[in-house]
C-alpha cells in the first residue's frame, strides 16, 4: 500500500517502476495519516488502511512524501498566522492540517524557507509513520512481522529519493 500527497506530480508507479495495479495507492493531501480515532465519524485514509491491512493482507505501508509539496507549504503559512484562504484554519483543508501543525515546532526554527518546507515535507511523512502505530490493527501486524511501515521523500525536481530510517530519526539517500 502507498499512501501518497494527491499532487499529480507524484508517479508512484513510475517512481517505484511498478505497473497499473500492483500497487494500493491512496492519495490525500499532504500524504497524511490522520491518529486512530474509533469515533464512528467519516474516516476516509482510515477506512482505506484498514482494509489493505484486514482484508488485503499487504505487506508493506509506504508513505510517500514529496518536495514543493502544497498541502506543507499552506501548512507553514497556517502555522505563521497567515492562512492562503480565508479560514483556512477552520475549513476541511485546515482540520487536515491539524495532523502535521504539531511538527512544526521542530522545523520554526529554519530561517531559510525553502530549507524549512523541505523538513517540513519529511516531517509529515514522519508524523504518518507515527500515527500508523496508533492504529490496533497496524500495531499487531508490525508486532507480528507481517507488516513493515516505509517512509520515502522524493525530491520531484532533482529526481533523489530519500528513505526515513526511525533507528537514527534521520533521512538517507538511496
Amino acid at each position: 500500500m502507498v499512501i501518497s500527497c494527491c499532487d499529480s506530480r507524484v508517479h508512484v508507479t513510475s517512481l517505484f517502476g511498478a505497473d497499473q495495479g500492483e500497487f494500493f495507492i491512496h492519495r490525500n493531501i499532504a500524504n497524511l495519516v490522520p491518529p486512530y480515532e474509533p469515533d464512528g465519524g467519516h474516516h476516509g485514509t482510515s477506512a482505506v488502511l484498514e482494509y489493505a491491512v484486514l482484508a488485503l493482507k499487504v505487506a508493506h505501508v509506504i508513505v510517500m512524501g514529496h518536495s514543493q509539496c502544497g498541502g506543507v507549504k499552506g501548512c507553514i503559512e497556517i502555522c505563521k498566522g497567515n492562512p492562503p484562504v480565508p479560514g483556512a484554519q477552520d475549513n476541511f483543508v485546515g482540520r487536515w492540517m491539524d495532523i502535521l501543525r504539531p511538527k512544526y515546532d521542530l522545523v520554526a526554527g529554519i530561517e531559510d524557507a525553502a530549507a524549512q518546507e523541505r523538513a517540513f515535507e519529511k516531517q509529515a511523512v514522519v508524523a504518518s509513520l507515527e500515527n500508523l502505530m496508533t492504529f490496533p490493527f497496524v500495531q499487531e501486524a508490525v508486532s507480528a512481522g507481517v507488516l513493515t511501515l516505509h517512509g520515502p521523500w522524493h525530491d520531484i525536481g532533482e529526481g533523489g529519493l530519500e528513505y526515513y530510517d526511525p533507528e537514527t530519526g534521520a533521512y538517507r539517500p538511496v
